[in-house]
């Protein structure tokens, strides 16, 4: 099964992450998901991480580039699936009150 997969509905585009986004992955999955970005010209983001089982720093670096690249555009951007550990590493960073956050999933990251 490939860690991530796109799906849209209404002009938005969700990428769903699975499994670990590490340093050794998570750079492939920023390409797939800025190049997917610029074929699509989605209104909207939405990324999908509720099914992470672990987020070194990488994974921060990924989830802020892409709200900087949605930014850039003029789309929109929602983090999903956000479990607790997640929300506070964004916390921490600084980006809770920054990033919109839907739904909350159980796991780990």
């Amino acid at each position: 099964m490939d860690m991530l997969t796109f799906s849209e509905k209404n002009g938005e585009l969700t990428a769903k992450i699975s499994g670990e986004l590490d340093h050794f992955l998570a750079s492939d999955v920023r390409g797939r998901i800025d190049d997917m970005m610029a074929r699509k010209m989605p209104s909207a983001l939405i990324l999908d991480i509720s099914g992470v089982t672990f987020m070194d720093s990488s994974g921060l670096g990924l989830i802020m580039g892409r709200y900087t690249a949605c930014k850039s555009r003029g789309a929109s951007f929602r983090l999903h699936g956000a479990d607790s550990r997640a929300m506070k590493i964004l916390e921490l960073a600084g980006l809770s009150g920054v990033i919109q956050t839907g739904s909350t999933a159980k796991g780990g990251v």
